[in-house]
């Protein structure tokens, strides 16, 4: 069974309401709710996310969050393939889409990520070490995290881990990456960001004893839960938390 959660479709509506209001939001994207209208997924919820900054026109503004991604889905998948719970672990792999050329106003021709909609959202760790430990979930995510460390030979940390929970399973969404080379965007908060998260992380029943861990563990980063990014002028930190709601209607296109 694959890890991956994808949009299986081909077409999308988003009423004008929802993309002028929408209901999430990121460091530096927004986040709105519309519904698949073409494609194996017709009638489920989905969302589409911008940039705060501007509009955008060409696919390859997107290339950090789609590798970041997929470096989370291999992790997610050797997770998997282990066994360590009786739970699967999945994550939603966006899709750069356009707004159809008869979509109103500016949204003629916008670059969104598209993926599906995830409900019961949580947060369980954040790239700065934060972490929710209040039950078994939470745990099985620093789990994942401290995982991804040792799976990579101490190169990587998948973090930042947020989604809803399904039963048996569990869905991820807009994963950071920290990495020692700084290759994943501005939530990657590279070395000092590995460290950081070291600092405050506690073995729990999920991690093994086996699995390696950095020499440094010092603090560089404050400890939040939201997402610490790296402003490449100032080299500050902003903080921010994703939130998410309900709510549909539809209007404007979007298309694969």
């Amino acid at each position: 069974m694959s890890s991956a959660r994808r949009n299986n479709a081909t077409r999308a509506e988003f009423t004008n309401y929802d993309l002028a209001n929408p209901f999430a939001e990121g460091g530096f994207r927004w986040v709105a709710k519309g519904i698949y209208t073409h494609g194996e997924r017709r009638g489920e919820a989905c969302v589409c996310k911008w940039f705060k900054s501007g509009f955008v026109y060409e696919d390859s503004y997107f290339d950090l969050d789609i590798r970041a991604n997929d470096k989370a889905l291999e992790i997610i998948e050797e997770w998997n393939i282990r066994r360590y719970v009786n739970k699967v672990v999945k994550i939603n792999m966006p899709e750069v889409w356009t707004f159809s050329g008869n979509s109103s106003g500016s949204w003629s021709g916008r670059k969104v990520l598209q993926e599906p909609f995830i409900s019961n959202y949580r947060k369980y760790n954040s790239n700065s070490g934060w972490a929710l430990n209040s039950s078994p979930w939470p745990r099985v995510m620093q789990a994942l995290s401290h995982f991804s460390y040792h799976i990579t030979g101490g190169q990587c940390v998948l973090c930042d881990l947020q989604g809803g929970e399904y039963g048996d399973a569990i869905c991820l969404t807009d994963p950071v990456i920290l990495s020692r080379s700084r290759s994943y965007g501005v939530t990657d908060l590279g070395p000092e960001g590995i460290s950081s998260f070291f600092c405050n992380h506690v073995c729990n029943e999920f991690c093994k004893s086996n699995w390696i861990q950095p020499r440094d563990q010092n603090r560089y980063h404050r400890l939040q839960a939201g997402t610490s990014m790296i402003r490449a002028r100032t080299g500050a930190n902003q903080a921010v938390t994703r939130y998410m709601d309900n709510d549909y209607d539809d209007d404007d296109d979007c298309d694969y």
